[in-house]
C-alpha cells in the first residue's frame, strides 16, 4: 500500500483542485502508468481499501475515508523539543472530529479581536452547535439587543452577561433580549 498512499494523495491533490475525480485515461497519465488496466486496478485497491466507490453510472466518487488526513503517531510539544518521529498512527476526518451534528452545526467568519484571548482571531471560522441554551463559560454566538456577537456567556448578579476575551472591551449587559443562537465547539484556521 506504501506506492498507492503515493497515488492516493496525488488523487486527492487532483480532487481538491477539480473537485472532481479524473477519468482513467486522466489518472494513467497523472499517475505515469502506460496503460488504463493499470489506472483500473489501482481503482479496484483503493476501492477495496474504502477511499472509492462508484456511483450507479459508474463514475467514481470518494468516500468519507478519502478526506481522513493522517495524525503523526507521536505528539509534537509546543514547549521544550523532543526526539522527532514520523510514524504515523491513525488518520482522522476533520468533519467528524470537529462536527457531531452535523444537521445542527454552522461555520462562522470571526470579524474583531474581543475573543483573541480565548485563541479566537480575526479571520478564523469558528464551529457553531445550534443550540438556545448554553452553560456558564461557554463561547457563543448570540444576539444581543438586536445585534450578532461573538462572547463567552457569564451570569452577574443572576442576569446574563457576555465577556470579551480582551480587557479593551467591557462586558456586554443585554438591555433588552439575548438569544444564543449556538455554542462554539471548534475553531479552523488557515495560516497564509
Amino acid at each position: 500500500m506504501s506506492n498507492d498512499r503515493t497515488y492516493l494523495a496525488k488523487l486527492q491533490d487532483y480532487y481538491a483542485q477539480y473537485r472532481v475525480l479524473p477519468s482513467y485515461a486522466t489518472l494513467s497519465k497523472l499517475l505515469g502508468f502506460t496503460s488504463k488496466s493499470s489506472a483500473a486496478a489501482l481503482v479496484a485497491r483503493l476501492q477495496r481499501a474504502g477511499y472509492l466507490s462508484s456511483t450507479p453510472d459508474k463514475r467514481l466518487s470518494p468516500t468519507r475515508r478519502f478526506f481522513e488526513r493522517l495524525i503523526a503517531q507521536y505528539p509534537v510539544r509546543a514547549g521544550l523539543p523532543n526526539p522527532a518521529g514520523d510514524g504515523v498512527d491513525d488518520a482522522l476526518l476533520l468533519d467528524g472530529f470537529l462536527v457531531e451534528h452535523p444537521s445542527e452545526t454552522i461555520m462562522v467568519r470571526v470579524k474583531g479581536d474581543s475573543m483573541r484571548d480565548a485563541g479566537i482571531l480575526e479571520d478564523d471560522l469558528v464551529v457553531v452547535e445550534k443550540r438556545h441554551s448554553a452553560s456558564r463559560g461557554d463561547i457563543v454566538v448570540a444576539i444581543v439587543d438586536n445585534q450578532f456577537t461573538l462572547k463567552r456567556l457569564d451570569q452577574e448578579n443572576g442576569e446574563y452577561v457576555l465577556r470579551s476575551a480582551n480587557p479593551a472591551y467591557a462586558p456586554l449587559r443585554p438591555q433588552g433580549q439575548l438569544e444564543i443562537i449556538g455554542v462554539v465547539v471548534g475553531l479552523a484556521r488557515k495560516y497564509k
